[in-house]
């Protein structure tokens, strides 16, 4: 069978692409800009950069430092309304239908840090702002996915590039993984190599020194994104070793299933059947029948991102996720909280 020719439908969404950006430079749409700062933390193409756990990680490293920060989705595949909190600090509000996976994974994980979903991130962040309790008083905003969001002003332009696969073919979507041209690197004050740990030496050194050369004025930095909990369906955790020498059946619904099984066997973990999903997918009894079904005798293991999408459901008592934690050198941190000092 003939493969589909998608440049034409490429050509379209570039001409859409650069139709939006004019109407912001031209002013015809505005930016707007909210009372407190914002960072931004998105990528370049569809998914696969390991950015949930890089938002996790920046929102602890804030608190860490004294801010009070607040994570600003659009919650992805949620049915709510927002503005609207997925989560205040302590623990979802909402599950997994309705305010998306996402959402639901950062306010399981985020103690004291809330979490807002909604399309438009102007009125969410005021939202915010208006309605979280004093204690939480917020002082900093944390745009997940905020790349492309360009409707909404920020301080710094955090971009993860995924190391071991940094621009697919190259081509703009449909016929790529390029959400915008890669020229639209240029407007990332610090560029993140991520999956650093999935990718060689040499292919790190090449992609920095093309990346530092489209981007001269960008900071560029790696990380790891690493095994370092299994969870229970209880949200009790155990140390990742315990799967050395297990026979697992893993499955997934990630937009990169492909670091999954290299994550498991980093671990020492013998992955028997590994089962695919698409990104987001919403899991229904048949399917979860199914995958105990087609794994007799093997221990079941699937990602927090998935877990969370399946408390409500009837499930093996062992079934378990692989907790990916996202792993940068202090100077990273040190720059961007520097950055907010200027």
């Amino acid at each position: 069978m003939s493969k589909v020719n998608m440049g034409p439908l490429s050509a379209v969404y570039r001409m859409v692409l650069s139709g939006r950006g004019l109407l912001y430079k031209t002013g015809l749409k505005k930016t707007r800009k909210l009372p407190v700062r914002v960072i931004s933390i998105g990528n370049l193409t569809l998914g696969g950069t390991g950015k949930t756990p890089a938002v996790i990680a920046l929102a602890q490293e804030a608190k860490k430092r004294g801010f009070n920060p607040c994570i600003l989705t659009r919650g992805y595949k949620g049915k709510a309304k927002g503005p609207c909190f997925a989560g205040m600090g302590e623990g979802p509000v909402l599950n997994a239908y309705e305010a998306g996976d996402e959402p639901v994974l950062m306010a399981e994980r985020l103690t004291g840090i809330p979490i807002v979903m909604g399309r438009n991130r102007y009125q969410s962040g005021m939202f915010a702002i208006n309605n979280v309790p004093a204690p939480l008083s917020i002082d900093m905003f944390i745009l997940d996915d905020g790349f492309q969001h360009i409707a909404l002003d920020r301080d710094t332009d955090v971009l993860l590039i995924n190391a071991s696969n940094p621009f697919g073919n190259g081509k703009l979507f449909p016929e790529g993984i390029l959400r915008e041209p890669m020229s639209a690197m240029r407007r990332g004050d610090i560029i993140v190599l991520s999956n650093s740990n999935l990718a060689g030496k040499e292919a790190i050194m090449s992609l920095t020194n093309e990346i530092k050369g489209l981007c001269p004025g960008s900071a560029v930095y790696r990380a790891s994104h690493m095994p370092t909990a299994v969870v229970s369906l209880t949200g009790e955790t155990e140390s990742p070793d315990i799967l050395s020498g297990a026979k697992v059946s893993a499955f997934s619904g990630i937009a990169n299933p492909d670091h999954f099984r290299p994550a498991l066997a980093s671990r020492g973990a013998d992955v028997v059947k590994l089962m695919s999903f698409r990104d987001h997918f919403h899991y229904h009894q048949r399917d979860i029948d199914k995958i105990v079904e087609n794994s007799a005798g093997l221990r079941i293991i699937t990602t927090e991102k998935d877990l969370v999408k399946l408390r409500e459901l009837e499930l093996p008592d062992d079934i378990s996720a692989l907790r990916i934690d996202f792993s940068i050198e202090k100077e990273f941190y040190d720059h961007v909280f520097n950055i907010m000092d200027v």
